[in-house]
């Protein structure tokens, strides 16, 4: 071990778990998104981040309490940005509002990619498997209720039996923008890939 690492990992101690926290999460994140899940652990966060594994334990008691936390923060961003597509405003939505509504959440993926891969790509730990897709269920309950007064407004008939087949539709197009977004291939701006998305679920939506 070097000079330069030894002293590294004592200014660490030095810190309190609380300040500590955020640096172990933002290591785990980093080696989740270049490894996988499954490779995040005590060690490989505590080589991560040039400190001794204690340090890393006083901040969480093991590595599945380590990885729900940091799969919790990481949700947060997905569950803000879900819903920023949501369309808001008024009762009789038009394409822009759905336009603009996606356009918010491809800026929010843009603008933290991290977060989404590991919710959209990773392969989940079994220890934690359960932990992804929590977020997908509140977004999901949020928008029936922020989604059915206007189809009564528009008039949509049988709206009970149709609802929950229009908020898997709405979920589904949401997670295949963020995933065309993410893609390597992908040659779309937020902004096209918005009005693009948009246009096609209001249509959806509106002709229900």
């Amino acid at each position: 071990m070097s000079v330069e690492t030894s002293d590294r990992r004592a200014r660490a101690a030095h810190l309190g778990p609380e300040k500590r926290r955020p640096q172990v999460l933002d290591a785990a994140l980093a080696i989740a998104v270049e490894q996988g899940v499954a490779a995040v652990t005590i060690g490989a966060v505590a080589d991560r981040m040039e400190v001794t594994r204690p340090v890393v334990y006083s901040c969480f008691t093991d590595r599945v309490s380590l990885i729900e936390a940091m799969l919790r923060r990481e949700e947060q961003n997905l569950i803000s940005g879900a819903i920023a597509a949501l369309p808001r405003g008024r009762a009789d939505a038009d394409a822009q509002v759905f336009v603009d509504g996606f356009r918010a959440l491809l800026d929010t993926v843009a603008a933290r990619t991290d977060s989404w891969r590991i919710v959209f790509d990773a392969d989940p730990d079994p220890a934690v498997a359960d932990k992804f897709g929590r977020g997908r269920s509140v977004v999901a309950d949020f928008f029936t209720r922020r989604i059915r007064p206007t189809l009564e407004l528009w008039g949509t008939v049988d709206i009970e039996r149709k609802l929950p087949v229009l908020v898997e539709h709405f979920m589904s197009s949401s997670e295949g923008a963020v995933r065309s977004l993410l893609a390597d291939e992908n040659d779309w701006t937020p902004a096209e890939l918005a009005e693009f998305i948009g246009n096609a679920v209001y249509r959806a939506f509106r002709h229900a």
